[in-house]
């Protein structure tokens, strides 16, 4: 990957080697829109390590799932998000700042590695975004998530109105 490379460019190009295509179609599965624009704040839905239909890394962080399995299913959930955002804005360049994310992870009792997990999501989002992905983050250990998911990550971006 060339560093002169666009943000749109780069999302294509890491997308790939996660397995994920950015233009797939991001299914719902409730009366909730995954994108939320107000005013110049994209609100993101929770989103899971699903490619196409299928959700990957399903189990608990710790015990069926490996930390390095976790992290990619993090990575996952944000290039969806940055999908996500892509389509609404038209470009990732509209992205000015990434206020916030949050980053749930199923995780076994005794399980205490949650901000290294949320790391995959971090090296997304500054991976395709540079300095601008920097952003605050919450890493949570949770018992359950939807799917039987291993991580669910939620995103606020601010972006140009």
């Amino acid at each position: 990957m060339t560093s002169g490379q666009t943000r749109d460019q780069k999302l294509q190009h890491i997308a790939a080697e996660f397995g994920f295509d950015p233009n797939e179609q991001i299914k719902i599965g409730g009366k909730y829109t995954p994108v939320l624009v107000d005013g110049n704040l994209a609100y993101i839905a929770g989103q899971l390590p699903r490619v196409g239909d299928v959700v990957r890394f399903i189990g608990v962080v710790g015990e069926s799932i490996s930390l390095e399995e976790a992290r990619r299913a993090a990575g996952i959930s944000t290039l969806r998000a940055l999908a996500l955002i892509k389509k609404a804005c038209g470009t990732l360049d509209a992205i000015q700042a990434v206020p916030r994310i949050n980053v749930f992870i199923r995780s076994a009792p005794d399980f205490t590695m949650q901000s290294e997990v949320a790391d995959g999501a971090s090296d997304v989002l500054y991976s395709v975004l540079g300095d601008v992905g920097i952003h605050t983050r919450s890493s949570i250990g949770v018992l359950q998530l939807p799917k039987g998911a291993s991580v669910e990550v939620d995103f606020i971006f601010k972006v140009a109105s």
